[in-house]
């Protein structure tokens, strides 16, 4: 008899992604309480049980949701980098407000749901402190993301500038995602792109008398 020793396969990111995805939309549709391991493999297509083995608990299905948004963020972002036409000129500020300005409209049009998600977790995060912990370490790894995306393409923003533009683009995602959808237009956003830039350079100048 040959003795049996297959080794237990990897997990199937794809699969993994799958599930993530269908939780996302999830959340927008039902909220939290919509998301469960059950309604998610109905939502994905998959066998009963499939969600559970890659999750153990309800609240681990959450944190893949949340870190599924943050993974097709930054890869928005690198492919954005990739496709962009060399810069003409040296007006980083300028190059950045644009880079913002794209990027809100990408997020509150296109990819509205998935940002919509992302608000019902932090929501639900005030309630659930694993949560919270696990939402907290995502944006410090998309503030790090965000230092080095803007470092490659050269826009010589501070370091300092990052963490308080990203707390102002969060606010200005979520009054975007939250109201009309036919609101989100390039005049409505280009303000917004700028009073975060500047508002992010004059915090990284601010000291505390």
């Amino acid at each position: 008899m040959v003795p049996y020793n297959d080794r237990v396969p990897p997990a199937n990111e794809q699969r993994r992604a799958q599930l993530a995805d269908a939780g996302i939309e999830l959340l927008v549709e039902s909220g939290v309480h919509g998301v469960t391991h059950r309604a998610v493999d109905r939502r994905a297509g998959l066998p009963a049980g499939t969600a559970s083995n890659y999750f153990r608990s309800r609240e681990a299905l959450l944190v893949a949701t949340a870190r599924r948004v943050v993974e097709r963020h930054q890869a928005d972002m690198a492919e954005a980098a990739r496709t962009a036409p060399a810069p003409v000129g040296g007006d980083g500020v300028r190059r950045t407000i644009d880079l913002i300005a794209g990027s809100l409209m990408l997020a509150a049009g296109p990819h509205r749901a998935r940002y919509l998600a992302i608000f019902e977790l932090r929501l639900e995060s005030l309630r659930r402190p694993a949560l919270a912990a696990a939402i907290d370490e995502l944006m410090a790894e998309m503030a790090a993301f965000t230092g080095g995306h803007h470092a490659e393409l050269g826009l010589g923003i501070p370091p300092a500038a990052i963490p308080p533009m990203l707390v102002m683009y969060g606010g200005a995602l979520f009054a975007l995602v939250t109201g009309p959808a036919e609101a989100v237009t390039s005049q409505a956003v280009q303000p917004l792109a700028v009073a975060i830039v500047q508002g992010g350079l004059a915090a990284a100048r601010f000291t505390p008398a």
